[in-house]
């Protein structure tokens, strides 16, 4: 039987060596547009679709692939003589390999601004055609649509006389309709954000691409992977040293992150079980890291630590004497990761960007929750309601917008010390708020007088403003709406606290 190719990609990566080996292979290529252009300037004869199936190119590209020739030679079943005849009456020659990449409609609608008009254009629809049709026929089609792929089925069909595998023609079907499934659902999200500029669409598309196995899960007898889905993000961060990341270390780099990007100045945050043990901004690296460390040193103990500044020498030196399973950071340089690389285990990772995601998505038996990303903050004093007899001074109101910053990032209930940009005791997921309170007291290991409290949603009962000030706290930030705000209010005017209103909850469950 004739061999037959159909050759036509977005992405022309690998295409010359694929062209070449195919024609010594003995097979003949079919081929469209750019793609043609590519094999013939490059002396690989190839036949333009339109000279195959008699009928010219139309409609600017838009219909070529789309004829009975193309799709009955992709269709037909090799081992069914009515289809075989059927070939043969109309002169119809078989097409066993189908390679075929898509328009780029993902890179295209990443751009910022891009237009609806040309996002539209890159909706590819002969190619997901001919792939959706060569891998329901893969008992007797090959359909490729990574170029990743092409050294490896060259090396099989020199072994074997040109021929592929079922197995391998199955695996490549899987990998066909995974890849075509995310494309549609590329193109479905962005027509979804275009109709629901407010609330979530009616149909929640989740692709992923596996980027890795994990080691474990959450813990070692449940298995885990990382799925790539699209956008900036820890995910996608590139890891620079270190043994394999565990599914955990993932959770608390991804905390780690979101809270030190909180921070224009420089900035250190201790990430332990997704709860911060320690954040702190200063004028230099290795006063932060210092300034967070005070805050819980045992805790750091097997942390993972972020800087939103490329990693420094001397802060490379200062940490060299703690064991953490990853830093995330910028970048590092140069005697930092020399230094921080000479523990082997010692993960290191470089993070591109801020990260940031615009929704949030958790699993419920049977279900998805959606909602959009918490990304918002008090961005100034101005912003902050004084609801006490006492006002903050400038150095207060920085502390008390630290202070939240942090406490948004601490699993609730939550609460927050805080003295010169810097957190003194945190106090997070109790089921009371005073029990919160409580903790962060007992986990401060510096004096607390002076120092101001957050808490990520509003004072119940007046409890834990009266355990605050007999710890020395001067200064409290919440959101209030509680029934009894008048009754904290006043406990704080009696404590001769400063009390301030921020009207924005940040609950982290």
């Amino acid at each position: 039987m004739k061999k037959t190719a159909l050759i036509s990609v977005s992405d022309k990566t690998g295409l010359v060596e694929l062209g070449r080996d195919l024609t010594e292979l003995g097979y003949s290529i079919l081929s469209t547009g750019g793609t043609l252009q590519t094999l013939n300037e490059a002396g690989i004869g190839a036949t333009a679709v339109s000279e195959h199936t008699g009928f010219p190119e139309i409609l600017d590209g838009r219909v070529k692939t789309l004829h009975p020739r193309i799709h009955a030679g992709i269709l037909a079943r090799h081992d069914d003589a009515g289809h075989a005849g059927k070939l043969a009456d109309l002169e119809i020659d078989p097409i066993t390999l189908v390679v075929v990449n898509l328009y780029p409609f993902e890179e295209t609608v990443s751009q910022p601004d891009v237009a609806l008009i040309d996002a539209i254009e890159q909706i590819d629809i002969g190619g997901p055609t001919m792939l959706r049709a060569a891998a329901k026929n893969y008992r007797h089609v090959a359909a490729v649509v990574n170029p990743g792929d092409y050294p490896a089925i060259v090396a099989e069909m020199k072994s074997s006389g040109g021929l592929i595998s079922t197995e391998t023609r199955q695996a490549l079907a899987l990998k066909t309709f995974q890849h075509t499934a995310r494309y549609d659902a590329a193109i479905a999200d962005y027509l979804s954000d275009q109709e629901e500029r407010v609330g979530f669409a009616s149909q929640l598309n989740l692709i992923g691409l596996k980027k890795a196995d994990l080691r474990y899960g959450e813990n070692p007898h449940q298995k885990a992977a990382l799925y790539l889905t699209g956008g900036e993000g820890v995910a996608s961060a590139r890891q620079l040293h270190g043994k394999e990341l565990s599914y955990n270390n993932y959770l608390d780099l991804d905390g780690a992150w979101a809270l030190v990007s909180e921070f224009s100045e420089i900035a250190c945050a201790i990430i332990k079980h997704t709860n911060p043990s320690g954040v702190a901004q200063a004028a230099n690296q290795a006063e932060a890291y210092r300034r967070a460390l005070e805050c819980d040193p045992v805790s750091a103990f097997g942390s993972i630590i972020a800087f939103n500044r490329a990693v420094e020498a001397s802060t490379a030196e200062e940490m060299k004497s703690l064991f953490v399973e990853a830093i995330i950071a910028p970048s590092f340089e140069p005697h930092a990761f020399e230094v921080l690389a000479a523990k082997k285990n010692l993960r290191l990772m470089k993070m591109d960007g801020l990260g940031s995601s615009a929704k949030v998505l958790r699993q419920v038996s049977g279900g998805i929750l959606v909602q959009g990303a918490d990304d918002v903050l008090i961005p100034s004093e101005s912003d902050l309601r004084v609801v006490t007899a006492r006002t903050p001074n400038a150095g207060i109101s920085r502390d008390l917008l630290f202070a939240f910053a942090v406490c948004k990032h601490v699993k609730s209930n939550a609460i927050v010390f805080a003295q010169g940009e810097r957190s003194l005791g945190i106090g997070a997921g109790q089921m009371s708020r005073v029990d919160s309170v409580r903790l962060a007291v007992e986990k401060a290991q510096l004096p607390l007088q002076g120092a101001v409290m957050a808490s990520d949603a509003f004072f119940p009962f007046r409890d834990g403003l009266d355990l605050a000030a007999q710890s020395g706290i001067s200064a409290v930030i919440q959101p209030g709406g509680s029934r009894r705000d008048s009754e904290v209010i006043a406990a704080a005017n009696e404590h001769g606290m400063i009390m301030v209103f921020t009207g924005m909850r940040h609950f982290k469950h």
